[in-house]
């Protein structure tokens, strides 16, 4: 079925939906991560709803979607470009068992923070965590930042995520009074059954509006957004200066940076710092 945003207008009813499917993304980014189940079902559908989002950027830029909170799941990270590069990680306890979202994130706050190399300036979004599940929060934060009612409707498997997005539009009503609540109706319908389909979009969305006129537009594919990336790591170190990275090494007999988002660990040893250093000082001369 793939990685993919698929945007789409229901064009008698004026409401304007996307569909997100993730496979092997989705697994990549579970790659080597030993979450409990709680813990990855909120993970998978944050970040269904992070590319729902991020699939409207139209300039380069970075949508960083972070939820924290004083439960046994405290803190959720996923970004994306204006590419849909996507990754994410959690901080969790190891072991929690099923319970209602509100205990597993406890009192907090979603943050959307969006930087894009047009703006003068970050903008950021925070919001209370203020809703039942994670399709709630975000509905919640629709009618408070774009004044749009919104409904989400979101499903994990353990190779999987699926999600559909509607918005109903400021004619909707006017087109038809009932649509908004049949469409609703019919979102409503998504089970596993989609999640592990292996049809292809335009399928599951006439299946799922069977009785309407869809406009399908061109579906945007989903990448794993996780590339070593060492020459980041380079300038980090120098940016710290030899002085202090010198002296992390005396102490602990190596510099370690732990990547937390992307998983990955990045160790030096002396001759790997001195290397670093150099390279450095040849590039400035």
């Amino acid at each position: 079925m793939g990685n993919y945003v698929q945007r789409f207008l229901l064009e008698d009813l004026d409401i304007r939906g996307a569909i997100v499917h993730l496979d092997s993304v989705w697994q990549q980014m579970l790659q080597d991560r030993q979450y409990p189940n709680p813990a990855i079902k909120i993970l998978g559908e944050i970040s269904a709803t992070a590319l729902l989002i991020g699939d409207n950027l139209k300039q380069a830029g970075r949508l960083t979607v972070q939820l924290n909170g004083n439960g046994p799941v405290s803190m959720l990270v996923i970004d994306c470009d204006e590419a849909l590069h996507l990754r994410g990680m959690a901080k969790c306890e190891q072991s929690i068992e099923p319970q209602p979202i509100t205990d597993l994130l406890g009192n907090g706050q979603l943050v959307l923070t969006l930087d894009m190399s047009s703006m003068k300036e970050t903008y950021q979004s925070i919001v209370p965590l203020d809703g039942e599940s994670i399709a709630e929060i975000f509905e919640y934060y629709f009618k408070q930042s774009e004044q749009l009612s919104s409904r989400l409707f979101l499903t994990t498997a353990d190779d999987s995520v699926f999600g559909v997005l509607l918005q109903k539009l400021p004619t909707t009503d006017q087109q038809d009074p009932d649509g908004w609540a049949r469409a609703e109706a019919l979102a409503a319908t998504i089970s596993d059954d989609y999640v592990l389909s292996e049809q292809p979009a335009e399928k599951i969305l006439k299946q799922l509006f069977f009785e309407e006129n869809i406009r399908v537009f061109e579906q945007q594919t989903v990448h794993y957004g996780c590339q070593e990336n060492p020459v980041k790591i380079y300038a980090m170190l120098r940016s710290l200066g030899r002085e202090e990275v010198d002296s992390i090494l005396q102490e602990f007999g190596e510099v370690v940076i732990n990547d937390d988002i992307c998983n990955r660990e990045y160790r030096f040893d002396a001759l790997a710092i001195d290397a670093v250093f150099r390279e450095a000082g040849s590039t400035i001369h």
